[in-house]
């Protein structure tokens, strides 16, 4: 088993071609930290597909109510999950390659449980979206994700575990 600095504050998460370490930033965003945490460990990201995928820009996922079932994946990156949005937790840190933000509709305190991975340095949303997280492994697995608003064969997170529970 891999070492992790902080095992509950690391999700890994399983993409076809390997698993993408991410650690979580409770300190900057504790309740969104804590969002990612709790959707993770009662599977809800399980099975969920990258609904928009912008090359150079990000890689949106975790619309867990419309991105699992095929009828519905039309409305993927419309939905969030059963818990209640989150307020705004914005910071200092920028938006950089491989960091992860909370999607959200134009209300800041919107953000539930979908989330972008950014492709490049994103300065232009710094301070409009909370960045809650780091891909520390497996950025090249991120960088491979099928691109599309949707992609025509969307790729998924298999699975998204909380690196302590593994």
């Amino acid at each position: 088993m891999a070492e992790y600095k902080d095992p509950e504050n690391t999700i890994l998460l399983e993409l076809k071609n390997g698993t993408v370490v991410i650690e979580l930033l409770p300190d900057v965003a504790p309740k969104h930290s804590e969002r990612m945490k709790e959707l993770a460990r009662s599977g809800a990201y399980d099975g969920v597909v990258f609904h928009r995928v912008i090359s150079g820009f990000m890689a949106q996922t975790g619309d867990v109510k419309n991105g699992k079932d095929p009828m519905m994946m039309r409305h993927a990156g419309t939905g969030g999950s059963d818990l209640p949005d989150l307020p705004a937790e914005f910071s200092k840190l920028p938006h950089d390659r491989g960091t992860i933000g909370a999607a959200r509709s134009a209300n800041p305190n919107s953000a539930n449980s979908q989330f972008f991975i950014n492709f490049s340095d994103n300065n232009f949303l710094n301070g409009q979206y909370t960045v809650y997280g780091r891909v520390t492994s497996g950025m090249d697995l991120v960088d491979a994700i099928a691109v599309g608003e949707p992609p025509a064969d969307p790729d998924l997170m298999v699975s998204v575990k909380v690196a302590a529970d593994v």
